[in-house]
């Protein structure tokens, strides 16, 4: 199986070559594209649930899931024509959010677990 960054690493060249307009147009129009995918999350949940009188059921949860993946691909695309080294950037971005909101997590845990029998941590 590929690489998920070396796939993400050939779509953006793959975009790069293909647009002749410049770094900076390219790299806006890309973030763009994340709002547009967000969209079509948004129309493929309309679509789940039926509520589009003129559609009906549309979609399928398996349609909804298929555009978040692609609105995390853009994302990731978007990152990648921004900055090259963007696993490095996510990398450190992802330990940023984890050590913010789960630094704590299993500390929790323990004082719930401890609330439950009556002790403390």
């Amino acid at each position: 199986m590929p690489d998920t960054w070396q796939t993400i690493a050939r779509l953006a060249r793959r975009l790069e070559d293909h647009s002749t307009l410049p770094r900076e147009q390219r790299v806006l129009l890309q973030l763009l594209k994340i709002q547009e995918e967000a969209g079509e999350v948004a129309e493929a949940v309309i679509g789940a649930m039926g509520q589009n009188p003129r559609k009906g059921h549309s979609h399928t949860w398996d349609d909804v899931e298929s555009e978040v993946c692609d609105v995390i691909t853009t994302g990731m695309v978007a990152l990648m024509r921004m900055n090259p080294d963007a696993e490095a950037v996510f990398a450190r971005h992802m330990a940023r959010i984890a050590s913010r909101d789960l630094a704590d997590q299993g500390n929790t845990a323990d004082t719930r677990a401890a609330s439950a029998t009556g002790q403390r941590s």
